[in-house]
């Protein structure tokens, strides 16, 4: 397993994506709207083995689907990848009951700017059939554009858009 370590914007020129040294030998990555995740966030047990094969369980914090959507948004903004964009579309239409779940996660967290602006990112790239969001999760699925597949993104984004109030 990797782990990234993340930092919340927060100094002058900060830019998400980019690295933050936090020591001479550590560095984390710049995120905006880290912040929501310690707002959003939800308790889940991993259960496997140790290096050493001894069986464990741990409880960790992740983040919960609201922030998790809202910081795709703004990775995708600063990087374009298609797996944000797939990522974000799996969490929107299977967390929980979808877009309604997922907007009652987001509703708390939309007095943040970074929310606000996922929500413009979101509008912008994901609400149209042919806009840059649903075309690279058709490329990443597909690996190339499908219409059906296009229009299921949109369909479960503008829903969430809708339900809080975006759209």
């Amino acid at each position: 397993m990797t782990v990234d370590f993340l930092v919340q914007p927060s100094r002058e020129g900060d830019k998400g994506g980019k690295l933050r040294d936090i020591e001479p030998d550590f560095a984390a990555i710049i995120a905006p709207g880290l912040r929501c995740a310690f707002r959003d966030r939800q308790q889940v047990a991993l259960t496997g083995s140790t290096l050493f094969g001894e069986k464990a369980t741990r409880e960790i914090w992740v983040a919960g689907a609201g922030a998790y959507v809202l910081l795709k948004a703004l990775a995708f903004d600063s990087r374009g990848e298609n797996k944000d964009a797939y990522d974000l579309y799996y969490v929107v239409r299977n967390f929980g009951g979808g877009p309604v779940d997922v907007a009652a996660r987001l509703r708390p967290l939309l007095d943040d700017v970074d929310a606000q602006r996922a929500l413009a990112i979101l509008r912008r790239d994901f609400a149209e059939f042919d806009a840059v969001g649903p075309m690279r999760v058709a490329v990443f699925v597909t690996g190339d554009q499908d219409d059906e597949l296009q229009a299921d993104v949109v369909a479960f984004v503008n829903q969430l858009l809708a339900q809080v109030g975006a759209l």
